[in-house]
């Protein structure tokens, strides 16, 4: 996993916005914890170098909510995986799925790539809860070539100006896809 100290989260070092914790059910000693923003984009790179060659991973955002947050109920955030100046796997999912469900939200659903893909129809892309507690969403699948080298990226954006708060970054887990 890259932790949330190995992210480039944009405006992470400006405490109005954000906030380094520690938490004693978190992996790592800091989790980043959104104080208010209306601009979210989180950033993550590994070496496909530091990946098995032939094998397929699947990226996942590893966070909490807190009691007092906002602004993801109802607004969804874009998602995407990629290989650096390549082919990106974007699409849209829900980080707070209990609300966005109650709301009917469960049908809408973007999907895009940089080269043409055939869109998933009905799909719903919202938060899993792990055995730690934590809540884990995909970000996307990438294929790792026997020759690639490269970086991979995964993001999390939402840029409209909503505001939100309440997000707890534990980091990005990258991990082999299974029974696919």
């Amino acid at each position: 996993m890259i932790s949330a100290r190995d992210l480039l989260i944009i405006w992470s070092s400006t405490s109005a916005y954000w906030r380094w914790i520690s938490i004693p059910e978190a992996r790592f000693p800091e989790v980043a914890e959104l104080i208010r923003v209306c601009w979210l984009e989180i950033r993550g790179k590994i070496s496909t170098r530091s990946l098995s060659p032939g094998t397929l991973y699947t990226a996942y955002l590893v966070y909490k909510l807190t009691a007092g947050s906002y602004g993801f109920e109802y607004q969804p955030v874009a998602v995407s995986v990629g290989l650096v100046n390549g082919e990106t796997q974007t699409q849209t999912v829900y980080l707070h799925e209990e609300r966005g469900l109650r709301q009917g939200y469960h049908g809408l659903l973007n999907r895009s790539s940089s080269q043409a893909s055939t869109p998933k129809e009905n799909v719903c892309y919202f938060p899993k809860e792990r055995k730690d507690e934590w809540l884990e969403i995909e970000l996307g699948d990438f294929f790792n070539e026997e020759d690639e080298h490269g970086e991979l990226e995964m993001s999390v954006l939402e840029l409209k100006g909503h505001w939100k708060r309440g997000l707890v970054i534990q980091g990005i887990d990258i991990r082999p896809k299974l029974g696919k």
